[in-house]
């Protein structure tokens, strides 16, 4: 799902069928911002509200009926600004990390890139912490506006009792049958993963009002790699690898991290907050 990927033209199409065929997984996550310009129109029709002052607003509105004090806006009103993606063989081992932004400013540019993504690997299964009721669902309203289609996604995702989408909040909560308390950043933690360490998502949209695309894309990514790591074990709960099994697919995993980190420092940042930190980084975290 890198730009690398999207060129995929250039390959004989025997190469580009044997490399749908070898993606046994996407796992990936999504930051995003209010769309001011929307959130006018549909919180506050006819005012003439400039777009910041009416998220400045529709937040106001949020924090007063919520008991947490929130301010935090509905998927519906919300537009992504960068998406990380791991392609992940049916081995459990990552083939491929990308990052796609808005940084072009081209208008749903991303999104695009993203839905070709998935339309080239339509064997590949889905996989995201609270995908279905956010990332994936923020992604299609965002389809919906631009008039992308996904067709292998929709035939699949709208059948109840197809696995296509595994959604690991609703996997290790028996479908929200509790609430799991601490999500994604728990999750990680229990197995010794950095989970939140520098940003959190409520950061995002100050981090973007301040031109900080870059660190918005290393928050995207590290939440991506907490996804992948907490994935493997529930593969192993679920019977499909061995402990054993897994501990041999983190070591490669690891070292094919560490390759990638050349393009995306942030890794070895991340893998630095570690419980037990991989000895091949050496003090160079």
């Amino acid at each position: 799902m890198s730009q690398t990927d999207h060129n995929s033209e250039n390959r004989p199409p025997e190469n580009r069928m044997s490399q749908a065929a070898e993606a046994g997984y996407l796992v990936f996550d999504i930051e995003a911002i209010p769309d001011g310009n929307l959130v006018a129109k549909v919180r506050f029709p006819g005012q003439h509200i400039d777009p910041l002052e009416a998220i400045r607003l529709a937040q106001d509105q949020e924090r007063a009926k919520s008991p947490t004090g929130s301010d935090f806006l509905p998927p519906t009103l919300q537009k992504p600004i960068s998406i990380c993606v791991i392609r992940v063989g049916k081995d459990f081992l990552p083939r491929n990390i990308g990052i796609l932004d808005d940084s072009d400013g081209v208008h749903g540019s991303l999104v695009q890139k993203f839905w070709l993504g998935v339309n080239r690997y339509p064997q590949a299964q889905l996989v995201t912490f609270n995908g279905r009721g956010y990332d994936v669902p923020l992604l299609e309203l965002a389809a919906f506006e631009l008039g992308l289609p996904a067709k292998h996604h929709y035939e699949l995702s709208r059948k109840r009792f197809i696995t296509y989408h595994i959604d690991l909040m609703d996997w290790m909560s028996n479908y929200r049958a509790f609430t799991l308390t601490g999500g994604l950043n728990l999750l990680a933690k229990k197995l010794g993963l950095p989970g939140k360490f520098d940003v959190s998502g409520d950061k995002v949209y100050e981090l973007y009002q301040e031109g900080r695309l870059p660190e918005i894309n290393d928050y995207c990514l590290c939440d991506t790699l907490d996804t992948y790591f907490v994935f493997l074990r529930t593969r192993v709960m679920s019977g499909e690898i061995t402990l054993d099994e897994e501990t041999e697919i983190r070591s490669k995993a690891i070292d094919w991290l560490l390759v990638q980190s050349e393009k995306y420092p942030i890794i070895r940042t991340w893998m630095g907050h570690w419980d037990n930190p991989p000895e091949a980084l050496g003090l160079a975290v």
